[in-house]
């Protein structure tokens, strides 16, 4: 684990975070339709399955869009948001901070052996993730996901909602779900929704996340793109994990909640 300040060229205050977050939850959900029915999903689930006082932990986190939603709709629950991106940490920071000690932003990186030790031994109850691991190789995502398990007690879940493409085997669903992507992109930038790499821009407005730019690809710079897992690939990972059960809570096309309990 990188220490908090190890990049820290000043504390973006609470409101400019806050309206980072709103606009990273605005170019999110042009790249994701129905964007909040996944988040809904996941919190009915801890709603029904997990402790009220429960601690999760959001993993490669961003600017913090699930710890907001958990923290604001679960008053005695605390979180540990994990990223590796230093201008998502710094914003995530900000936007958090009116939560107190239940939130904690750490840096860490998910592809170093022993990133779980940035919990320092603390039992959650639930690990959460979006739009995220889908930058992991898929034997990087099978050792997340033996962290994961390894981290949480027996009954504890992992939720994971990613776009999860159809592979060749059904390709009228994987063309019907590309159109969709693309239309509801077009329709959202049309709005007036930002893309991502324009969201990045408005973060560099900030002199406070600026000077990040250059350590942020430096972090980045070998680490290309994968190809999507499909469902099954994440299925059959969580269970080689250890986890007892796994499936899917909610899926609209290509795009997924997959559930997995200890």
């Amino acid at each position: 684990m990188t220490p908090p300040d190890a990049t820290d060229l000043g504390v973006l205050d609470q409101p400019a975070a806050r309206r980072l977050l709103n606009l990273w939850n605005g170019q999110q959900a042009a790249y994701v339709a129905h964007r909040d029915h996944r988040f809904e999903a996941m919190l009915d689930v801890l709603r029904l399955h997990s402790p009220h006082d429960l601690t999760i932990l959001d993993l490669a986190c961003g600017p913090g869009a699930i710890t907001d939603r958990v923290l604001a709709g679960f008053p005695h629950a605390s979180a540990v948001a994990v990223d590796y991106d230093p201008i998502l940490l710094r914003v995530a920071r900000g936007a958090l901070a009116g939560y107190g000690s239940r939130a904690e932003v750490h840096d860490v990186d998910l592809v170093a052996d022993g990133w779980e030790e940035a919990l320092a031994g603390r039992t959650v109850d639930a690990v959460l993730s979006s739009t995220a691991l889908h930058w992991l190789s898929p034997e990087q995502l099978l050792r997340v996901y033996r962290a994961a398990a390894r981290l949480l007690p027996a009954g504890g879940v992992l939720l994971n909602a990613d776009h999860l493409r159809y592979d060749e085997s059904t390709p009228s669903l994987r063309e019907i779900a590309r159109r969709h992507d693309a239309w509801v992109q077009q329709e959202a930038f049309a709005a007036g929704a930002l893309s991502y790499s324009d969201w990045y821009a408005q973060a560099a407005r900030h002199p406070e996340l600026a000077g990040l730019a250059v350590e942020r690809e430096r972090r980045f710079a070998d680490r290309p793109p994968q190809a999507l897992a499909p469902l099954d690939f994440h299925l059959a990972a969580l269970r080689a994990a250890g986890f007892a059960e796994v499936g899917t809570v909610w899926q609209y096309l290509d795009d997924h909640v997959v559930f997995a309990r200890r």
